[in-house]
């Protein structure tokens, strides 16, 4: 079962292909199109440099229809000058693995990570590391290989490379998930490494490590860190931290606080998409919203914070349930037992 995402082609420039394509030299400079404007005459540009040779213009116009979402063209560019460049053969094998533009076929997407790895040419060289991470995340899977949790282990502390900021930090963010539950669960080692991955720039760890924080797994509970971790990682999109932050306002008797932003989360509706904006898990994204609205729904029950209204509570907890019938089954139980 498909649980986790592709690594996104490392070193990337920050700004999109289209505006990367636009300061290329020789490109007609034109101030006032659009957007659309701008693609076409980007597309144009590099089908014309494409005839005369330049198969970093293919990999170029493969990566724009990729970002513009055109997939099926995207992967016809990158199957063209797979063997000659090594990020087309990346974001062929991505695609391959993850149905992009085609039907999934993830032994080719296996296939095409390990050619990279296996490659002695320095053109590979930074893409090996997000290369392992995705043939970690195969053998975690079990898709176009057998199932495996050492193999993915393996591979994904190759990825991590024990810290490496130039290494796959999504491999660090994932061991950091890997070590958190059965049957694999160290919460010493997961705090690591989300340690390691938050430090690298992942906001996905940065809110995990605030939960670990508040509840003290892992490491000794402390508040204050827990706070700082959970606000910056919210600041920065982490659903799942956003969701945590609620439940930490709530336990701290800030209702007032606690309801605002679980109001504020509870409007969100495209999951894959907030997960996707942050390089977060949709499963992650889905269990901050559930949070959200179970507290939301306490505190409407309650009064708490909010004046009470027992229709919108009985909204809010099938809505929590709806969305993530797990987190809503254990927030359940902890009413039962009276910790919340």
């Amino acid at each position: 079962m498909k649980e986790l995402n592709s690594e996104t082609l490392p070193d990337r420039r920050a700004d999109d292909v289209l505006y990367n394509v636009s300061q290329m030299p020789g490109f007609p400079q034109n101030t006032q199109v659009s957007r659309a404007g701008l693609l076409e005459t980007a597309e144009h540009f590099l089908k014309d440099r494409i005839q005369r040779g330049d198969t970093q213009a293919c990999f170029l116009l493969g990566q724009l229809c990729f970002e513009e979402g055109w997939y099926k063209d995207a992967l016809l560019h990158f199957e063209k000058v797979k063997d000659e460049d090594f990020q087309a053969l990346y974001q062929a094998g991505v695609m391959y693995y993850d149905g992009l533009g085609t039907e999934e076929d993830q032994r080719r997407g296996v296939e095409y990570m390990k050619r990279i790895i296996g490659s002695s040419s320095h053109r590979a060289k930074h893409l090996k590391y997000a290369a392992a991470y995705n043939v970690g995340r195969a053998c975690y899977e079990g898709c176009g290989m057998r199932h495996s949790d050492e193999e993915a282990e393996r591979w994904w502390l190759v990825a991590a490379d024990n810290g490496n900021p130039k290494a796959s930090v999504k491999a660090q963010s994932v061991l950091g998930m890997f070590y958190s539950r059965p049957p694999n669960k160290n919460l010493q080692k997961a705090f690591f490494w989300h340690s390691e991955a938050c430090g690298n720039g992942s906001v996905e760890s940065q809110g995990a490590l605030g939960v670990m924080y508040f509840y003290g797994l892992g490491i000794k509970r402390n508040l204050h860190c827990a706070l700082e971790c959970l606000k910056e990682a919210a600041e920065r999109g982490s659903v799942y931290a956003q969701g945590h932050l609620v439940s930490y306002y709530y336990h701290r008797k800030l209702y007032s606080k606690a309801t605002q932003l679980a109001k504020k989360i509870a409007q969100y509706d495209n999951t894959e998409l907030l997960g996707s904006a942050e390089d977060c898990l949709p499963v992650s994204t889905t269990k901050g919203i559930a949070m959200a609205n179970f507290y939301l729904a306490r505190c409407l029950h309650l009064g708490l914070g909010i004046k009470p209204d027992t229709t919108a509570a009985k909204h809010h907890y099938r809505m929590a349930s709806c969305i993530d019938a797990d987190v809503t089954d254990d927030l359940q139980c902890d009413v039962v037992y009276g910790r919340i």
